[in-house]
């Protein structure tokens, strides 16, 4: 970690040799966002700011994170470091005081150490980070906020975070309204250093509360069931460990699924409007930006932590080494705008980030070996040859690898899970037993680590 002092030295000896500016970051996380909205895999979904910005961006339309949970994937992210190699798995593993993570250089730290004002707000590690590290990563006083405002106990569906409400009360009741106002502010700002400016938001994860005019956008007899991707007995062909990733839950697909067409609805339509007010604190973001002297020399990336089941696959809710858990958005857009509008199709990973702003950024060289790629090929040219593919992982020796056509899926019994995306892109039939795709699931099994770092804890879920 950097103390205050050095970094304030460090400031003054790289402005003090007149390198030209470095491009600003602007890197925004939804939370539970999965491709609905800017992928548009769900039909009627209204995301009119992601829409425009992907306009202006190079979309990755095959991103994966390293972890269907919040705090594995956030760990990774920030860390460039997969759970194979930190022993974060799960949520509630609280890795960044623990080895190996106290002892590595996070995303913020080497942005600071490189020179540029980092500015934190919302949710960002969903993990308790030491405050003297907090201090260390950012140059404002960091405010999360939490998951709430909470709809009444009436409304809570048995639960408080599955209350699907929408809230009568002023928008500022909203951590995200309050954290993108903070980060509007900041880029209202003058700066003399390139900034790195992180805006997580808490949706549209649940609780499915949203200002009740996201709520209005959408006639809940409208709203398509079953969702894409739904086939009743889906789970028929999937090994029992497999099953046993979707009873993380509970009975909450059995309560509000297939057998209860009211309530799937009724969780659809709050997931739809939170995804919607998710939509409108990013675009309201990132319009404060583009009004602002920073619009050409900012990097701007919008991502989710992980993707999310609606009731795909017997499912609600992520945990899952399918498709639908580990496939996030993510939308870059260059300086200068460059590729604007353009797609990549090849498989990558929220672990590739970091490296990929070390490289775009010229930043200090981190103090730890970085597990990713640099994407720069692919920002450069979007359908550039990539081979790597990507690696998702959810407890130890749980593992799923995606390449451009197939998801080979193994678990700790040696079980197997193996689906050709060019026939069957919702992962229906489970090809694991063909013979003549042996070679397939030798080639993919070849990403599948060797190495697993003893689990630091936490819980399913």
């Amino acid at each position: 970690m950097l103390t205050r002092r050095g970094f304030l030295a460090a400031s003054s000896a790289a402005l003090a040799k007149g390198a030209p500016r470095r491009p600003n970051v602007l890197l925004i996380i939804a939370d539970d966002m999965n491709d609905y909205g800017i992928l548009h895999a769900y039909p009627g979904v209204k995301t009119p700011y992601l829409d425009r910005f992907r306009k202006t961006a190079i979309t990755f339309e095959k991103t994966y994170c390293a972890s269907p949970a919040c705090v594995p994937s956030r760990a990774a992210l920030f860390s460039g470091l997969y759970p194979h190699t930190t022993g974060s798995y799960l949520n509630g593993s609280d890795p960044w005081d623990k080895a190996p993570l106290n002892a590595t250089e996070s995303m913020p730290e080497v942005f600071r150490r490189s020179g540029f004002t980092t500015f934190g707000r919302g949710k960002l590690f969903h993990a308790p980070v030491p405050e003297a590290r907090h201090q260390a990563m950012w140059d404002n006083p960091v405010w999360l906020g939490g998951f709430g405002p909470f709809p009444p106990e009436k409304d809570q569906a048995g639960h408080r975070f599955w209350g699907c409400t929408p809230w009568e009360g002023p928008d500022s009741d909203f951590p995200d309204v309050k954290n993108a106002e903070a980060s509007i502010e900041f880029l209202g700002r003058k700066h003399e250093r390139p900034f790195f400016l992180t805006f997580g938001l808490w949706r549209p994860h649940t609780p499915f509360t949203a200002p009740q005019r996201f709520f209005e956008m959408y006639q809940p007899g409208a709203i398509r069931l079953p969702p894409p991707g739904f086939r009743s007995g889906d789970l028929e062909d999937v090994p029992p460990r497999g099953r046993e990733l979707v009873k993380v839950w509970g009975e909450r697909f059995v309560n509000a699924g297939e057998g209860n067409p009211e309530g799937w609805r009724k969780f659809l339509h709050g997931y739809l409007a939170c995804t919607t007010f998710a939509d409108w604190s990013i675009g309201r973001v990132i319009e404060a930006l583009d009004a602002s002297p920073y619009a050409g020399d900012t990097l701007v990336i919008v991502i989710s932590d992980n993707g999310y089941h609606c009731g795909e696959k017997d499912h609600w809710e992520k945990c899952t080494l399918w498709e639908k858990a580990a496939l996030t958005p993510m939308a870059i857009r260059l300086p200068g705008r460059a590729g604007a509008g353009k797609s990549c199709p090849r498989p990558v990973g929220l672990i590739d980030l970091f490296p990929t702003l070390v490289d775009w950024s010229a930043l200090d060289k981190p103090k730890h070996e970085l597990e990713g790629i640099s994407l720069r090929p692919l920002l450069e040219r979007p359908a550039a040859p990539w081979e790597r593919p990507a690696l998702t992982t959810y407890g130890e020796r749980h593992a799923s690898v995606r390449d451009e056509r197939y998801r080979y899926i193994r678990y700790p019994d040696g079980a197997e899970e193996l689906y050709d995306h060019r026939q069957d892109p919702h992962e229906f039939e489970n090809l694991a037993s063909r013979r003549e795709l042996a070679p397939v699931k030798r080639r993919l099994g070849r990403y599948i680590p060797e190495h697993w770092a003893p689990s630091l804890g936490g819980r399913l879920g």
